[in-house]
């Protein structure tokens, strides 16, 4: 796998990029954010590692930029203090952030649980899940919500198949992030509630649909009248 660190710290790209190969990635590094998201938007990149603060133009505008023409994983950097900057980066469609000062092993772990939701997947024709207007089909990898047809990144189409294959059960954030970040979630980790609010906003009916346990976790209810009860 081929990771492109985006980064103005020299030395930081070099000791990442010496620890991420003797993990078996290839890696390479861009310093300035306008040569970063030229080679984002090139073939041959599996996953952009991006660093908010930047020569040139900053982590978000690059991240805005290559989200309106690629759906390659993101993982932002974030400065430890600053909560703003990974909620920002979540909306504008990281898959994940990881603040610094950081290990990096955790830095390639995460690197890691991103990269295997982009695995491919063999086909399994005749699986769809249809529940209160929404159709999923896992071998397509397709979503219609009544009838229309929803574009969803990778994470937000795997986390509502297992809020599906759940219907009418609570899922706690825990599993979830244990599931799709080998991690438990913490109370300032927004990751999951994140592409929960971009799921909402993409189906329709999609507070309705994903109803919070509050201190919980989610449920995607199987009827409108479930969305209603307590």
């Amino acid at each position: 796998m081929h990771i492109l660190l985006v980064d103005d710290d020299t030395e930081l790209t070099s000791l990442l990029g010496e620890f991420l190969r003797r993990e078996g990635f290839t890696v390479e590094a861009a310093h300035e954010g306008n040569r970063g998201l030229d080679r984002a938007l090139q073939p041959g990149v599996d996953l952009v590692v991006l660093d908010v603060m930047l020569p040139g133009i900053d982590g978000f505008e690059i991240l805005r930029r290559l989200r309106q023409k690629s759906k390659v994983p993101v993982l932002m950097l974030t400065a430890r203090a600053e909560d703003i900057d990974r909620i920002v980066g979540l909306e504008l469609g990281a898959d994940d952030y990881l603040a610094k000062p950081f290990n990096p092993r955790e830095l390639a772990a995460r690197i890691r649980a991103i990269l295997r939701r982009f695995e491919p997947r063999p086909a399994a024709p005749g699986n769809r899940i249809e529940t209160n207007g929404i159709s999923l089909d896992p071998g397509a990898r397709e979503v219609f919500a009544h009838g229309k047809r929803v574009e969803l990144t990778t994470f937000e189409f795997d986390i509502l198949e297992m809020l599906m294959r759940s219907a009418g059960r609570v899922l706690s954030r825990d599993a979830l992030m244990e599931n799709f970040y080998n991690r438990k979630a913490t109370p300032f980790d927004r990751s999951i509630d994140m592409h929960i609010s971009h799921l909402r906003k993409k189906l329709e009916g999609g507070d309705d649909l994903i109803k919070t346990i509050r201190g919980i976790g989610y449920q995607f209810c199987r009827t409108p009248e479930d969305a209603v009860t307590e």
